[in-house]
């Protein structure tokens, strides 16, 4: 009778225990995929000749336990207005590996995120060839109720001894 009560409040225990655990350590879910969109702000000399535009996104992340680091991977499309009727409209495709550190929180929380890549930037006239190019981001963010989050990044290209430089302000949700 007491070796089934032990086995029984044992299994209990084992059953339970990493459940609990889990809950009250707040872990984080470690795979997440996303889509965002938003407006894109060109800057510096990229302002001279583009308006603003938009800018749409696909990410998927990978949270790290117990660390404030996790890394996410991010497709980003960006299409800036034309300022002169005619000239074309700029866009650029990236693809870029990201380092997010999330900040102490309260109630929403904060996080730092950078990386670099690949962009590739063309226009849309015809006969116009689309140009690859390295480039790295940097901005932050804040994770809302219901899985959403906003961000702003900085985006810099170098391309052939220029520089492209813009601002996506981007509205999101991880699933």
């Amino acid at each position: 009778m007491k070796r089934s009560l032990y086995l029984a409040i044992a299994t209990i225990a084992l059953v339970a225990a990493p459940r609990i655990s889990q809950a009250q350590l707040g872990l984080v879910k470690p795979f997440s995929l996303g889509f965002a969109g938003g407006v894109t702000q060109p800057m510096s000399d990229l302002s001279n000749s583009t308006k603003m535009g938009y800018n749409a996104t696909a990410a998927a992340e990978i949270k790290l336990p117990l660390i404030p680091v996790g890394l996410r991977v991010d497709g980003a499309y960006n299409q800036f207005g034309e300022k002169v009727a005619g000239a074309g409209k700029l866009h650029t495709i990236s693809a870029t590996g990201n380092v997010v550190w999330r900040l102490p929180n309260v109630g929403v929380q904060p996080y730092l995120i950078g990386g670099a890549g690949l962009y590739m930037i063309g226009s849309d006239l015809a006969g116009a060839s689309t140009e690859n190019h390295f480039g790295w981001n940097g901005g932050a963010g804040v994770k809302l109720p219901y899985h959403a989050f906003a961000e702003a990044r900085y985006n810099r290209v170098s391309a052939n001894g220029a520089s492209m430089e813009f601002v996506p302000v981007t509205l999101g949700i991880m699933f």
